[in-house]
């Protein structure tokens, strides 16, 4: 029995044993959730060495089957369902890691889940485009940096740990992919307003061409902010602007 590869789910299964080992290899953390395991080419490496510590979500019913059938042992800890709508309080007690090959289409949604629940998350080891890869863990003042790059650099630190080529896969995907490490950092507070640094980032980066004196501008009005719009700082374009200056931009917007 074999699992069709669904385009709709972004699927393209990792056949190369020796990159499936890298993956599982890199993963430190006892307590491991496995999203999207496909026909299982981690679990097979992980349950030997996690056993009950493993549960591993799936959406595909095909793909949970499967499992089903080749990984019995896997018992409840296997859990049909989608991991963007799972409430994640009720699958373990305290921290867990969490490992997988990320669908490409949905990584950025999985990324964003996983900052929700940061404080539970210390550790996360993924295989996703390339392209995104680099983007996350860019530093600031080039083009490839963004968004995701400022959320989870604020919590995390990032570790792009190896490339690989679309022939370990099954179907081959039209772009490269690359496993990527990020470990949660010492950060227990932004010391800011979380929800106006979201929209700071965002509003910014949403005209990246744009000083952030002209982008913010609807910020600085809505929150009444006394800012001194002629600091050096609005003459920047976000690129340019890591984790600590967006958290002070931010502390200098939260107004009245």
């Amino acid at each position: 029995m074999e699992v069709r590869a669904k385009k709709a789910l972004g699927q393209h299964f990792l056949t190369d044993q020796s990159i499936a080992k890298g993956i599982v290899d890199a993963l430190r953390g006892e307590k491991v959730l496995e999203v999207g395991p496909g026909m299982g080419v981690l679990t097979q490496y992980l349950l030997p060495i996690r056993g009950e510590n493993l549960k591993a979500v799936e959406i595909d019913t095909e793909s949970v089957a499967y499992l089903k059938s080749h990984f019995p042992e896997l018992g409840e800890n296997l859990v049909a369902g989608d991991f963007l709508k799972m409430n994640m309080g009720t699958l373990f007690d305290g921290e867990y890691s969490v490992i997988g090959n990320f669908p490409y289409n949905i990584s950025s949604q999985i990324f964003f889940k996983i900052l929700e629940h940061r404080d539970r998350i210390p550790e996360v080891v993924c295989m996703i485009q390339k392209e995104v890869a680099e983007r996350i863990a860019e530093k600031p003042g080039t083009k490839t940096y963004g968004i995701l790059s400022v959320f989870l650099q604020a919590w995390y630190d990032i570790e792009y740990l190896f490339t690989v080529g679309s022939g370990a896969f099954n179907p081959p995907p039209k772009v490269q992919s690359a496993v990527i490490r990020l470990t949660r950092n010492g950060r227990t507070s932004l010391g800011c307003d979380e929800k106006l640094f979201r929209m700071v980032v965002k509003t910014a980066f949403g005209q990246r061409r744009k000083t952030l004196r002209n982008s913010l501008k609807p910020i600085i009005a809505s929150t009444g902010a006394a800012v001194d719009t002629t600091d050096p700082v609005f003459d920047l374009r976000p690129e340019r602007l890591g984790v600590d200056d967006f958290v002070a931009l931010t502390v200098s917007l939260q107004g009245k």
